[in-house]
This record gives C-alpha cells, sequence and structure tokens, in this order.
C-alpha cells in the first residue's frame, strides 16, 4: 500500500450516487432529499464539526416542534423545511464568520449529512473509488483504494461513544432494527442501503473497530469483466453457457478477490423471468433491486436481539440454514447463496443434489487444491457433525465447477492489483481417497507467463453446452483470448 500524508478533514464530495445510504429520517421514510440543492461540492472545503452539530441539534428541535403541530406532515416536505432551517443557520454564522461561498457550502452540505445520513463518515461512502473504509477508533480512519492505494483521513466522531452512536444509527437506517452494538452486543455486521458490508467489534479491545467493504462494481454482467480483464471473451463464452445449461457451480476464491462481483455477473446470464432465491446473510448481490430480473424471493438471515430460548439459541435469529428450508418450497427454478459459510453449507448440496440444477454459491478458499476441504471442514460445523466422505460425496454429486478467482496484488512494488478468473474445474465424481475427482478446463499457463485461465481441455458436458449456443472450437486457443501475459512486475509475465 502506498500512504498518503494524513488529511485533517474530510473533504467533500460530489453529489452522490443515486444508490448512496441515506440516514436517518431519510432512510425510515425510504427517500431522501437530493443534496444538490445545498451547492456544489468543494473539494478542498474543510468543515468545524463542533459548529455542524450546533446547528444540526438546532435543527433537530425545530424539527420536533414542527412534528408536533403538523404530525401528518410527509417526510419529503419536512426534509425540505430542515433544509430551508440548514440553509438559514449556515447563512447567520457565515455572515458572521466571512466564510467563503465553498466553506458555506461545505458546511450545509455536513449538517444535512449529520441529521439526515452517515454524518461525517458519508463523504467516503460517496467517493465510488474507495473500496475499503477502515475505522481504528473515532479518530483513526484510512480509505483502501481500488487501485491499491491507502489514504489516512481525519476523524469520524470525537469519543467512542459518538461512534457507536454513528453505528447503530446506519443499523436503524439500514432496516436492522434488531441489531445493535454495545458492550453486550460487541459485533455488529450488516448491510448498508447501497449495499455496502459493514462489520463493527467495540469492548473486546481498546478502541471499536469497524470496516466498510464497498461495491464499487456492484452491477457489472460478463461483458464488464471481460473489460476489466477478469475474464477473457473465451471464458465469458464458455461461463454463460455454462449458467445458460443449469450447471451447479460454486465460486471460489481468496478474500477481496472478486468472488461477489463475478456471482452478481454470472446472474445477467438467467433468464429476466427465471423464479429463484438469493440467500444471504447481508444483501451483497442487490438481484431484486437491478432491473434485469423479476423473479426474485430475496431472504436475509437476521441476528439473535441478544436473549437465549429455551435451547440456548439466539431469540429471533434466522440463519442461512434456517432460509434454506423454506426456500426450497417457494417453486424456485433456482437457488443462489451469497457465500456457504457453515451449517448451511449441508443444506445447499442437498439441494444442488435433488435440484434441477444451474444453482450458484460462493465460498472462501485461499487455493484451489483446498476447495474440497473447506466444504468438509463446513460440514463438520454441522450439527450432526457430518462425515468428511459424506461432504466429498454429496460435492461430486451435486458440484459441476468450480470458478476459482484471485488477485495478484503488486501494489507495494509501483504495481497495482489484478482480479482474475484462474480455474475453472469440473466434477467428475469420485476420485482417490474418496476425494471429488477434477478435470482442469481452464486454468494458467504459467510456463507461457500467464496466471490467468486459459482453455486446457474440453468438459465432459460438452454437448449440453453446444445445446446452448457454445462454439466449443473456443476450447481449442490454447492462449485463449488475451493479446498479451498478465502485465506482472514480478514473476511469470515475460
Amino acid at each position: 500500500m502506498h500512504a498518503r500524508p494524513l488529511h485533517p478533514d474530510p473533504t467533500v464530495t460530489p453529489p452522490p450516487h443515486p444508490r448512496t445510504p441515506v440516514h436517518g429520517a431519510a432512510a425510515r421514510a425510504g427517500a431522501a432529499v437530493d443534496p444538490r440543492v445545498l451547492g456544489a461540492a468543494a473539494p478542498q472545503a474543510t468543515v468545524d464539526y463542533r459548529v455542524a452539530r450546533d446547528i444540526a441539534s438546532q435543527v433537530a428541535r425545530q424539527r420536533e416542534e414542527l412534528l408536533k403541530t403538523r404530525p401528518g406532515m410527509d417526510r419529503a416536505s419536512e426534509e425540505q423545511r430542515c433544509l430551508q432551517w440548514i440553509a438559514e443557520a449556515v447563512a447567520v454564522w457565515s455572515d458572521a464568520r466571512a466564510m467563503a461561498p465553498q466553506e458555506d457550502q461545505a458546511l450545509r452540505r455536513a449538517v444535512y449529512d449529520l441529521l439526515f445520513r452517515a454524518g461525517r463518515l458519508q463523504p467516503y461512502l460517496d467517493d465510488e473509488r474507495v473500496e475499503d473504509i477502515i475505522i481504528q477508533g473515532p479518530g483513526e480512519v484510512w480509505l483502501d483504494y481500488g487501485d491499491g492505494e491507502r489514504r489516512r483521513v481525519g476523524p469520524i466522531a470525537d469519543s467512542e461513544e459518538e461512534l457507536l452512536e454513528l453505528l447503530r444509527e446506519l443499523a436503524r437506517g439500514s432496516g436492522h432494527s434488531e441489531r445493535t452494538i454495545s458492550t453486550a452486543n460487541p459485533t455488529l455486521a450488516l448491510s448498508l442501503p447501497d449495499g455496502s458490508r459493514l462489520q463493527a467489534i467495540t469492548g473486546l479491545g481498546p478502541m471499536t473497530y469497524a470496516v466498510i467493504r464497498r461495491h464499487r462494481v456492484s452491477q457489472a454482467d460478463l461483458d464488464d469483466l471481460v473489460r476489466l480483464g477478469a475474464i477473457d471473451p473465451i471464458l465469458r463464452a464458455f461461463l454463460g453457457a455454462c449458467v445458460r445449461a443449469g450447471k451447479n457451480i460454486m465460486i471460489a476464491g481468496k478474500q477481496k478477490a472478486g468472488k461477489t462481483t463475478l456471482l452478481r455477473a454470472m446472474l445477467k446470464e438467467f433468464d429476466p423471468e427465471c423464479r429463484f432465491a438469493t440467500i444471504q446473510t447481508e444483501d451483497e448481490l442487490f438481484a431484486h433491486t437491478s432491473g434485469y430480473h423479476q423473479q426474485v424471493v430475496s431472504l436475509i438471515g437476521r441476528e439473535s436481539n441478544g436473549e437465549k430460548d429455551v435451547t440456548g439459541r439466539g431469540a429471533g435469529e434466522v440463519t442461512l440454514l434456517d432460509l434454506m428450508h423454506p426456500a426450497l418450497r417457494m417453486s424456485l427454478e433456482r437457488i443462489v447463496v451469497g457465500e456457504v459459510r457453515g451449517p448451511e453449507v449441508v443444506a445447499m448440496m442437498q439441494a444442488l443434489t435433488n435440484g434441477s440444477g444451474g444453482n450458484l454459491c460462493t465460498i472462501h478458499a485461499r487455493r484451489p487444491d483446498i476447495v474440497f476441504d473447506r466444504i468438509a471442514e463446513l460440514y463438520a460445523l454441522a450439527q450432526e457433525n457430518l462425515s468428511e466422505q459424506l461432504a466429498y460425496r454429496q460435492t461430486a454429486n451435486g458440484l459441476d465447477f468450480i470458478v476459482y478467482v484471485d488477485m495478484t496484488d503488486e501494489t507495494r512494488i509501483g504495481g497495482r492489483r489484478h482480479r482474475y478468473v484462474s480455474h475453472v474445474l469440473e466434477l467428475t465424481g469420485i476420485g482417490e481417497n474418496g476425494r471429488p475427482a477434477t478435470n482442469e478446463i481452464f486454468a494458467p499457463r504459467s510456463e507461457w507467463g500467464e496466471l490467468r485461465a486459459v482453455p486446457r481441455m474440453d468438459p465432459g458436458c460438452i454437448d449440453d453446452l453446444r445445446r446452448v449456443g457454445f462454439d466449443s472450437a473456443l476450447l481449442q486457443q490454447p492462449y485463449g483470448a488475451w493479446p498479451a501475459p498478465l502485465p506482472l512486475k514480478v514473476g511469470v509475465s515475460r
């Protein structure tokens, strides 16, 4: 990572993307006032957040009085009135301090964000270049960019309690009313309205820690991944044919390699009228809001309210395993699990074995050769403590392909992050020692300086793929369709 100098205050960013998180009353109303009415962005303007909090408190009191006199007021009108009060209060302060126009605009934006959005965190959520927001207590915040740069920025809160209240408000504004964070509930995991994934921990160390993982490529299809260099046109055609032919596919890979991005892209190969379910702990697939799919049953797990029932299980908790069984009764054509990470793997494999096919899921694995061991580990976590042999057998019977997504990071030596598919493995039954047997349909050609997936052989189901329009002659190109090997600074590039 390349660290940029400390920037003492958040910068004010351009008007947010329409899918930017909405906070506070705007989130609860389901619609936000367009903050562009607050004025054009001022890239270098800084904000005195003590002043911003004072003005926000003043406007909040005015709003409270307004709602007492007009309890039936709609949210849009309420927020428009608040915007007027924000402008008036900032104008008074600005006139007294002879503030520049860009400082005036930045202060109005900051007050609006404190009242209706994510406060001092909001500029970073608005920045589409940001991939991760890393919070080390209220005063230390780092931004990881998609190109590998890391930058330290100003604080997002003045105290631990203010930071915790911000996290609680994010949970409330994201529709997760059952989720909170405190010493009694020290972890918080949720999906923000723009699909960003938040994980926070408090009370288990010297400070509160949080990471917000943003999805910069949230609506890509397979053609977009070709343009991004993750796959070539041959692999694009192959993966599309596998989905259309109803093959069961598991996407595996390292953290941050792009598994979810590839899964979203492959969903675009479903027929728009295909009826399918997405089962996730937090919504990261956005299939029901993509505008492409028409029949999506979107199911999200629910955390416990902190109490225990008579069995010792968290009251109100709904796990992915709990969701799998009713989902199978919803007249679905396919099932998609955002990430298999626990006992739900058993129900998923049973669905793959018994269903009509065409199901997709992802799993975390550091290398392609340990995917089956990872599945067996998850079987062992199931309540029944299922055997390794059963895990291997159901995997071999249920899965058709494993697609492995890899990442090579050369940012520390002045290079860039490369995310790409490296392997496509076809499962062919039970092999030695009871493990699933595989064929490498696509794999790297490291001897030629290519780490990305290129064709190696025809799959056993090639006729199924031909029936959905795949040209099998494409698999006879040993270099794939890459014009040159992956441009690396170290290693196999030539």
